[in-house]
């Protein structure tokens, strides 16, 4: 059933008049429909069914005289009374309607004639359902507002949830390379501090050899361990200064220790980078090198990136 049908018998009018007026006015117009219902009382519908049945005309002829109360009590009856707040009706369907708003359970057939509205009730009655449905509308738009607030607030708690995983993922990410930046100046540090020592065993050798005395007890240091690297690195070398271009042209300069990893680098970009964030591959210009997988777990003093090199950021 269309909703302005539904709107109309809300209203108090039964199926059959709500029906009628969307036929005969031909729109959807709730103003219009009830403009139409107010000036046109009378009209019924001829296919109606259940409604309380106008009297019969041949019941109005005059009939041989009687007495007074015979006449009012053969009267045919013209309209449903309800008995508990005395309004009149002229069909079933609207007695059952206001028996289901108003809770009234007593009504009687009368042959009082439920009388049209005037001029100003009719513009009364059109006021009260304007208001009515003003109130409905507003109503609906104040619900739809907090709906379409609630939707809004979910939306903004979970971009701020993704934003917290997101930052907390990268405070882990970064803890983990400023540790690895960590272990690899300790170990670099140890391995200058065990070459100095040797160095120092070296010329107390030496110099005992050529003055003929006993030559100095070995300190109890570790053995010096040499890593084979490709494409070693200067001796004096530390760090490893790299110049990345980004996709945009634009370009971020970083050092790194000689025993961090690729994937240090790799993951330094996905963080800082400005252009487009999409996978990407790296490599070198001169010579032309495309670092593969493999790569990324190995330290940058075996990849040939000592002690500065430029990397070009290539979309994969």
């Amino acid at each position: 059933m269309p909703d302005v049908i539904l709107t109309v018998m809300e209203m108090g009018f039964s199926r059959e008049r709500a029906e009628l007026a969307v036929a005969k006015t031909g729109s959807q117009d709730m103003q219009a429909i009830m403009e139409w219902l107010l000036s046109h009382e009378e009209d019924t519908d001829a296919g109606h069914e259940g409604g309380f049945q106008e009297p019969n005309p041949l019941s109005l002829v005059e009939q041989p005289e009687q007495n007074s109360s015979e006449s009012t009590q053969n009267q045919a009856p013209k309209s449903i009374r309800c008995d508990d707040c005395g309004k009149l009706f002229k069909s079933n369907q609207e007695v059952e309607f206001h028996a289901s708003k108003s809770g009234h359970e007593n009504f009687s057939e009368s042959t009082e004639e439920k009388k049209p509205l005037t001029e100003e009730e009719k513009k009364e009655q059109l006021a009260k359902i304007e208001a009515k449905l003003k109130q409905r509308r507003l109503e609906r738009e104040q619900r739809e507002k907090e709906e379409a607030l609630l939707r809004e607030k979910a939306r903004i708690r979970s971009g701020k949830e993704l934003l917290e995983a997101k930052k907390k993922q990268d405070e882990l990410e970064m803890k983990k390379i400023i540790e690895q930046r960590k272990r690899a100046k300790e170990e670099e540090r140890l391995a200058r501090q065990r070459v100095k020592e040797q160095i120092e065993q070296d010329k107390l050798a030496r110099k005992a050899k050529f003055s003929g005395s006993p030559m100095p007890e070995p300190s109890q240091t570790q053995p010096i361990s040499v890593r084979p690297v490709e494409n070693k690195p200067p001796s004096n070398c530390t760090e490893v200064r790299l110049q990345i271009r980004l996709t945009d042209g634009k370009t971020l300069t970083q050092n790194f220790g000689l025993k961090e990893p690729l994937s240090a680098v790799k993951l330094f970009i996905e963080i800082n980078r400005t252009d487009e964030k999409a996978p990407f591959k790296l490599i070198t210009s001169y010579p032309k090198r495309v670092f593969s997988e493999e790569d990324y777990d190995k330290p940058l003093e075996s990849l040939g990136l000592a002690p500065s090199a430029t990397l070009n950021v290539l979309k994969s």
